[in-house]
């Protein structure tokens, strides 16, 4: 399993406020308050980036495409998305 915290400033409802999808096996949260995005392996977290892109496509909401932007940089800067897509 593959596990994802997202920034600090991200927090429980981001989802919930700006109508994202959360990735298929949805997500938890720490003790400490850190979001955790849950992927079986790297190939669904990109499969999941890509879902991202298209939701950012089709919404207007700038808070949304701020919030999308944030969980693509945590899942982009992943060393082993990064290594993935190598």
């Amino acid at each position: 399993m593959l596990k994802i915290s997202l920034p600090a400033e991200a927090d429980g409802s981001i989802f919930d406020r700006n109508d994202i999808p959360k990735p298929l096996n949805g997500t938890d949260i720490e003790v400490n308050g850190d979001v955790i995005l849950l992927f079986d392996d790297e190939e669904q977290a990109v499969s999941y980036l890509d879902t991202l892109e298209d939701f950012a496509t089709a919404t207007d909401n700038d808070a949304g495409k701020n919030a999308i932007n944030l969980i693509v940089s945590a899942i982009s800067n992943d060393e082993f998305v990064q290594a993935y897509l190598q």
